[in-house]
């Protein structure tokens, strides 16, 4: 079994978000373990989540289900039903098609560190029903809710 050393795996600060909805997430460092070792049907990324920072806009996706495991620190689960305390050696799990829209914030003083895996779907639409956004697969960018193009 070939070993990755998270060490050696390059970090991806902030997020690809169109402005103003990069900044929220702004903090965020994610390292994709999963491209490191090849694997193409799923990612894993190790993220590191500081305090104030936030993981994403919240969100669902059509075609992909998503899956979180806290490894330190305590973050703030929010989804349609409220907020959720997770802690090291929680998880939670988001399954596709499922409009139960979600993200973490770190509203603690320490670094928090998680594990994000999800599957990979060329054809999955992204929602985020709080802010204009939206991921269309079919053009490959983030839209406005109107479909236009962020530029």
């Amino acid at each position: 079994m070939p070993r990755i050393d998270p060490r050696s795996v390059p970090a991806r600060h902030g997020s690809n978000y169109p402005a103003p909805f990069a900044e929220k997430a702004g903090l965020r460092v994610k390292q994709a373990l999963g491209n490191a070792g090849g694997l193409t049907d799923f990612g894993v990324n190790l993220t590191q989540l500081p305090a104030g920072a936030w993981s994403s806009q919240r969100h669902w996706h059509s075609s992909e289900d998503e899956f979180v495991y806290v490894l330190s620190g305590e973050l703030c689960l929010i989804t349609d039903a409220g907020e959720q305390t997770l802690r090291a050696h929680d998880c939670a799990a988001f399954p596709k098609n499922r409009a139960d829209a979600h993200h973490l914030i770190n509203r603690g003083e320490q670094m928090a560190v998680y594990l994000e895996i999800g599957s990979r779907s060329d054809d999955d639409h992204c929602h985020y029903p709080d802010v204009d956004l939206d991921w269309d697969p079919a053009i490959g960018v983030y839209t406005r809710k109107d479909g236009s193009p962020y530029a």
